[in-house]
């Protein structure tokens, strides 16, 4: 649902650099008619929890417990369709302080259920998704309530049959974004996996675990710029102004590509310590300091790859980068990964080696998409996508 409503990032970007406010509601409107059909569609997901996780070789104890809670986070899942189309229905207009200050709150609303659900009333797991209901529907409401109360008169002019015109285009699109997140998102995830399956594997696999930890700690930056560069790129095109797009593209790249340099003398400089602030096993920290510069150069490719992606979503090329992800990660990165793990008996370091593969090539195509990129034609793309979908119905 995340990467679904990135779509908004491109149609409610270009519409408020298109000066076109009015629209910015109506597509917020139909991302949550389509996000809202495709976690309907997700439900069985929950409601049978328990015999997905016993197919996949989860013990019977563990998938009993992930089935009685599952259910439980059914209204968190429908939270997610309403609060991500309007977290960037206001990034798109750059109001980034309304949601941080939202989740200010709802951080402070968090502990305090927290305390009530879990440490008072000793509700125990069935807790834990009680306090993330409320917390994220308490973000919801307060976006909303700021929205609704004429905090976006321009953008917000209430409910509209509008909604409902081109679903089709904003599912296509939709689907699309979430691919080419999903594709991202999850391959990092299927080191662990692969890691899993080595022999001895239990040392390994706290390494990469505290690897991978720091590795998100660090990721927050770029994923910013990721949200940042979207936003920025999709306002230049609305507005014409293929030149300013094309100099954001360079600002944001130049600047994280910095911030990545620094992490990655920064952990060259500490690869025996890293794993300190986790453990105190020797056996462990051995372990990190082998992944160590595998770890560094992950966060230096990571420091471009997002901001190449946030280009991506502000032009609209989710489809393209979808399939650029499917043969840069799973045909290549993946591939290479078991190949050097099990059939050169490399480990978890042939695993990773692999899959850093992978984001080059990815990294790559995305630099050479954007250098070759002739940013007044996308600039009239977005013109024509604008006029298009503004056409009432």
């Amino acid at each position: 649902q995340l990467g679904m409503a990135s779509a908004l990032e491109t149609l409610c970007g270009q519409a408020f650099g298109a000066k076109k406010y009015h629209m910015m509601g109506i597509y917020m409107q139909r991302s949550w008619i389509v996000l809202l059909g495709c976690a309907v569609l997700l439900l069985p997901m929950y409601f049978f929890a328990e015999d997905v996780l016993l197919l996949t070789g989860q013990s019977p104890e563990l998938s009993a417990m992930a089935g009685r809670v599952s259910v439980w986070f059914i209204p968190l899942h429908f939270s997610f369709a309403l609060l991500f189309p309007l977290q960037r229905f206001l990034q798109c207009q750059m109001k980034n302080f309304v949601s941080a200050a939202a989740s200010g709150v709802a951080l402070c609303v968090h502990l305090l259920v927290s305390w009530l659900f879990i440490t008072r009333f000793q509700f125990g797991l069935v807790g834990i998704a009680l306090t993330l209901n409320f917390s994220w529907w308490a973000t919801f409401a307060m976006l909303f309530a700021y929205v609704a109360c004429g905090g976006c008169p321009d953008t917000w002019h209430g409910f509209s049959v509008e909604a409902f015109a081109d679903i089709w285009e904003f599912v296509k699109l939709s689907a699309a974004s979430g691919v080419m997140l999903c594709l991202e998102n999850w391959y990092y995830r299927v080191l662990i996996l692969l890691t899993g399956n080595l022999k001895d594997a239990a040392i390994a696999v706290d390494a990469l675990s505290i690897c991978m930890t720091i590795n998100a700690w660090e990721m927050m930056i770029p994923l910013a710029f990721f949200a940042g560069t979207g936003v920025r790129v999709a306002n230049e095109l609305g507005a014409g102004n293929g030149k300013g797009a094309r100099f954001a593209t360079i600002v944001s790249s130049l600047t994280s590509l910095v911030i990545g340099l620094f992490f990655w003398v920064l952990i060259m400089g500490l690869h025996d310590k890293l794993a300190l602030i986790f453990t105190s096993s020797a056996v462990v920290l051995d372990a990190v300091n082998n992944l160590a510069i595998l770890l560094a150069f992950t966060i230096l490719l990571n420091s471009i790859q997002p901001v190449l992606s946030g280009v991506a979503v502000g032009s609209g090329w989710q489809s393209a980068v979808a399939y650029v992800n499917i043969g840069s990660y799973y045909l290549i990165g993946v591939p290479m990964g078991v190949l050097l793990g099990w059939l050169f008996d490399l480990g978890v370091l042939g695993i990773w080696a692999g899959m850093i593969g992978g984001t080059a090539v990815q990294t790559l195509i995305l630099a050479i998409m954007t250098i070759r990129c002739d940013w007044e034609k996308e600039a009239m793309v977005a013109s024509t996508r604008m006029d298009k979908w503004s056409e009432v119905r």
